[in-house]
């Protein structure tokens, strides 16, 4: 998307110009995230594969948007997006 622009060929006096625009591709999910079971107290690692590298995640349990912390910890390594939940209660269900 970056590359898009106006474009121009000199040749001394004369002159060409061309406007590129690209067109982004939509980003989806190549791995969606798949149901966990654990015990209480352990640790537990969500995952899912996106279709574009180091997209912006966001991750929500329910309706609430989660922040790193103590409980809650985001990994994002190219198109692989992490959730690592600590100390998980029944709560986290």
């Amino acid at each position: 998307k970056s590359d898009s622009d106006t474009y121009t060929c000199d040749i001394g006096d004369a002159q060409s110009r061309a406007k590129l625009v690209v067109q982004e591709i939509p980003v989806l999910f190549k791995q969606e995230l798949q149901n966990e079971e654990a015990k209480e107290g352990k640790q537990v690692k969500l995952t899912c594969e996106l279709s574009k590298p180091d997209m912006p995640v966001k991750w929500m349990k329910g309706d609430t948007v989660l922040y790193a912390s103590e409980k809650y910890e985001f990994k994002q390594c190219g198109t692989v997006a992490e959730l690592i939940i600590r100390d998980v209660k029944s709560v986290d269900a």
